[in-house]
């Protein structure tokens, strides 16, 4: 499926849900968001049928996101049914780790390959600061639950605060060292403003060799984290939205007003 700009999409971010049991500094208000209902956020089978769509097209990677994945009831069925979708070669999950504790062993047999999990400081009191609500060793579990179901590799997203947690690099570079996980520098990014950076250590933020969309918790596939496009799968059918939204690609990033991190999955 090539773009106006003769990029190969084959990647689909997956929103599950846009809630979340964290409220980080960089990503959600303090005091939450006003969360979608029940009604408007896609059911699983509208999701697996937007999967096989896009398979259709050339799909061959998703990666579910949120808010936070874990959170959202029966999400491991979800991953039962993708990885049931021969085409569909790599399927990740970005989470804050909390909750792997519980469900990495039962999402390593449901056929997810590997997870991406939030760590921006080895120190517990900051890490309470940026999460308001987190505690870090619930993370540092969830990290080891990962590596004990094998849901390898297993990346580490830290997100670059300037003035607030430079310090912290070399602590968590050397965790990272220690316990065999690849980690991922990603600078604090503002959507609105148009701030956005190539992520140190993975390949988001290149423009030139973006090969993704996104889907909403709502159904719009986003043909860019920096655009306001949005293409309903509900309102015009699936391929439509499709269509319309790899034809919206931009060649590089704006801004964007019509969604947060919290809701399109950074």
């Amino acid at each position: 499926m090539l773009d106006r700009f003769n990029r190969n999409i084959t990647y689909l971010r997956v929103s599950v849900t846009d809630r979340c049991n964290f409220r980080c500094t960089y990503c959600m208000p303090a005091k939450g968001s006003p969360y979608k209902e029940h009604k408007d956020i896609l059911r699983f089978e509208e999701i697996v049928e937007v999967i096989k769509t896009g398979v259709d097209l050339g799909i061959n990677k998703v990666r579910f996101t949120g808010g936070e994945p874990l959170v959202r009831k029966g999400f491991i069925e979800l991953v039962r049914q993708v990885a049931a979708i021969e085409e569909i070669t790599d399927i990740g999950l970005t989470t804050n780790g909390v909750l792997l504790p519980k469900y990495a062993k039962e999402l390593k047999e449901a056929g997810l390959h590997r997870v991406n999990i939030s760590l921006d400081t080895l120190d517990a009191e900051k890490f309470r600061k940026i999460t308001r609500v987190g505690e870090l060793q619930d993370v540092l579990n969830g990290i080891q639950a990962a590596k004990n179901a094998d849901l390898l590799p297993i990346k580490i997203n830290f997100v670059r605060m300037k003035g607030f947690n430079d310090m912290d690099e070399v602590a968590v570079r050397q965790f990272c060292k220690e316990n065999d996980l690849k980690l991922r520098f990603i600078r604090q990014m503002n959507l609105s403003k148009g701030e956005f950076y190539e992520v140190e250590g993975g390949d988001g933020g290149v423009c030139s060799r973006c090969n993704r969309l996104r889907l909403t918790a709502d159904g719009k596939l986003v043909p860019c984290l920096f655009s306001d496009f949005g293409f309903s799968v509900r309102e015009m059918g699936i391929k439509e939205a499709f269509y319309k939204a790899l034809n919206k690609k931009p060649l590089e990033g704006k801004q964007a007003n019509n969604h947060a991190f919290y809701n399109i999955g950074g």
